[in-house]
């Protein structure tokens, strides 16, 4: 068939209008974050092409990163003629998404009206690592400005809706709900499952805790709870909802319950804001087996807060000063990213941030705190040591102090004698919240990995931190870890590493590396503590064994030369990550001649989309490909991230930064799991790590 010329010009003239209808800045992700603060916090939209819409925030719902739909609703009545704007809603015709921007703290959505007024829709999730109080509260904020586009003054009504699927991943559990305003004027939508079984999840989600969708009571704002289709075909008819709430508590499957806001903004010509505020409230987090046992753990937030309300009211009122800490720290982080590494680099750490801070939580209280970390996607586990290990450089580039957070439940448990391996634990729990120890040491095997991790990152937090009273603290217990790398470091059993999807193997060159440099950190330490007998020894150990690691995993011979992926298989490589603990420690301890015959080497196998984790597979990790950048030349260092933009915009996946990707196809490998929003992503901030000087 043959079509004429001006058919195929109709039909260009169609496609580029359709591709052209949102721009994307920098990049468009495989999705997009919208309130990303903690574990059971972590709201996403799909845009990928695999399943997603391609990054629009209509004609979709928002998803939990686990998968489940958290339905999340926005209309608006403009001249009495209703859009959608937000979520999948039946039976209403869409707004036009013009432009779709982020930060590392932003998602920012640009809405055209059928030429009438524009909206910008803008989902602030607060990072502030300097401010723990702050942090510590799992809430996100929804901004929604409205204003004439032609001059002309326009009729506007603004409507929105959380669903029941926020509460539980148990979708036949019965969910309950009230409405109330508070003290100071903030209306609020309180929803939870009816039974609180604490400490339990279904499907990732939370079984137990409020949560709270809220705005300002105005004169103009009404409010309605109810079936998703009454409640939101009230605003439909009417422009407003009917001030109601519905007693009827129910699964929450059933007749689905959502809770709306309507608001009128009148005959708008200027620019109308209204402010959202959604979060989480839980009083216990976590349950933690420490020096005393096993006891619940509460939210830090509850240490500043008498009650859920007042907390409500503080974050509502505190967004003014939320949004110029957020606006400081996008700054920062693009000032210091493009300086670092250019626009590429930027793309990739700021998609990551909200990603990386939102797997943790802030509990205790202001005597003690702690900072856990749940091991989102792959196994759920609390404080995996060789998650919390690649997760680290966002932490020593942005707020040390915190790195002493994450590593406090481990060290209490251990010396507490509560782990009966002379080895570092590979988690605090099989699954989170449940922080419970390991007491029969069956935990995974990962005795050299996560013993060069833990001394490691404890040497870099009291490097950066300047606290030597941490080293003397933990001192006998990193001895004793430092002891079972003397013994297994340079001749690696049978183990698997860090990347146990690729399987276990003998002699790896990268886990001994790993090893050695972990012995190298102790002499160190024991020099910081005045231990100079070991010192002197650990140093002398970890200087043979390098030698002897240059003999044993290069292969000299090949053209170029390169580390090997174990001893001895001289036609194999991997990605040489664990090089960069040598450049953050500023240990000296790795001659510079690896660094560059690396750098050299990493060009000669690159795919599409980045070097392949080692040549067992096609897949890479691209945190590790981060942590290999920030050490490598100009050139190599370059060409590894910009492949990683290139696998942001590109890549068919539709879920939050997979960690974990085929560097030919940039899909999902077909020979390893589904890796999503999981917080490795804090290593790509590895470059900046660097400008982060002890």
């Amino acid at each position: 068939m043959k079509f004429s010329s001006q058919v195929l010009a109709a039909c260009a003239a169609l496609l580029e209008f359709t591709t052209a209808a949102s721009t994307f800045s920098p990049a468009r992700p495989p999705a997009i974050p919208l309130a990303v603060k903690s574990p059971y916090f972590n709201t996403l939209q799909y845009a990928g092409s695999d399943g997603g819409n391609g990054g629009y925030l209509y004609g979709q719902w928002p998803t939990f990163w686990a998968g489940a739909i958290t339905a999340w609703a926005g209309m608006i009545k403009v001249d009495n003629a209703t859009y959608s704007w937000m979520g999948d809603i039946p039976n209403t015709q869409t707004v036009t998404q013009t432009a779709f921007s982020y930060t590392s703290t932003r998602s920012i959505f640009t809405m055209n009206v059928d030429g009438k007024v524009e909206m910008d829709i803008t989902f602030l999730s607060p990072l502030t690592p300097d401010d723990q109080k702050r942090q510590s509260l799992v809430f996100s904020y929804m901004d929604v400005a409205v204003e004439s586009m032609d001059g002309a003054a326009h009729d506007v009504q603004l409507y929105t809706d959380i669903s029941a699927e926020w509460v539980s991943g148990n979708r036949g559990s019965t969910a309950q709900w009230e409405y109330g305003t508070t003290s100071d004027g903030i209306s609020y939508h309180r929803v939870w499952r009816q039974d609180q079984p604490e400490f339990s999840e279904t499907n990732d989600q939370a079984d137990w805790g409020y949560w709270y969708w809220a705005t300002e009571r105005t004169e103009s704002l009404s409010f309605q709870s109810g079936a998703d289709v009454d409640v939101r075909g009230a605003f439909m008819a009417n422009g407003k909802l009917a001030d109601s709430n519905d007693t009827n508590y129910r699964p929450i499957n059933q007749n689905f319950p959502v809770f709306g806001f309507s608001i009128g903004l009148g005959s708008v010509t200027g620019s109308v804001s209204t402010l959202y505020t959604l979060g989480l409230t839980q009083e216990n987090a976590i349950q933690f087996d420490g020096a005393t046992g096993i006891v619940p753990l509460t939210s830090l937030w509850t240490s500043y807060f008498s009650s859920e309300t007042d907390a409500l009211s503080f974050v509502y009122n505190d967004y003014s000063t939320a949004s110029t800490t957020a606006t400081t720290l996008d700054n920062k982080i693009s000032s210091e990213a493009t300086a670092a590494a250019g626009q590429n680099y930027l793309t990739i750490v700021s998609l990551s941030a909200r990603q990386a801070f939102g797997a943790t939580q802030l509990v205790g209280n202001t005597t003690k705190e702690y900072l856990f970390l749940k091991e989102i996607s792959s196994d759920g586990n609390v404080q995996t040591v060789d998650v919390i290990f690649p997760f680290y450089p966002i932490l020593i580039y942005l707020q040390p102090s915190l790195a002493k957070l994450l590593l406090d439940p481990l060290f209490e448990n251990q010396e507490s004698g509560q782990y009966p391996n002379m080895y570092s634990m590979h988690d605090l729990g099989a699954h989170y919240p449940n922080a419970t120890g390991h007491p029969d040491g069956l935990d995974e095997p990962q005795p050299l990995e996560e013993c060069g991790n833990m001394l490691i990152m404890t040497l870099a937090y009291a490097q950066k931190s300047n606290d030597n009273a941490y080293l003397s603290q933990h001192y006998k217990i990193l001895n004793q870890w430092t002891q079972y790398l003397v013994a297994e470091a340079l001749i690696p059993a049978n183990q698997i590493s860090t990347d146990d999807f690729a399987g276990s193997l003998t002699n790896q060159t990268n886990l001994a590396l790993k090893g050695i440099i972990g012995i190298g950190a102790m002499a160190q330490i024991a020099n910081l503590t005045g231990n100079t007998a070991d010192a002197e020894n650990y140093t002398s150990i970890a200087q043979n064994y390098i030698d002897q690691w240059q003999t044993l995993g290069i292969a000299h011979d090949a053209t170029p030369p390169h580390t090997t992926l174990a001893y001895g298989m001289n036609d194999t490589h991997g990605l040489l990550y664990n090089l960069y603990g040598d450049k953050l420690l500023n240990l000296g301890l790795v001659p510079q001649s690896v660094y560059d015959m690396q750098s050299a080497f990493y060009p000669t196998v690159n795919d599409e989309y980045g070097v392949p984790l080692d040549t067992r597979h096609n897949y890479t990790k691209s945190d590790w490909e981060m942590w290999t950048a920030a050490i490598a030349g100009v050139e190599t260092r370059n060409m590894f991230i910009d492949d990683l933009a290139k696998w942001i915009s590109a890549t068919p996946t539709n879920q939050a930064f997979t960690d974990l990707y085929d560097a030919q196809t940039a899909d999902w490998p077909i020979d390893a799991g589904h890796f999503s929003a999981r917080p490795v992503v804090g290593g790509h901030f590895a470059l900046l790590a660097l400008t982060n000087p002890a």
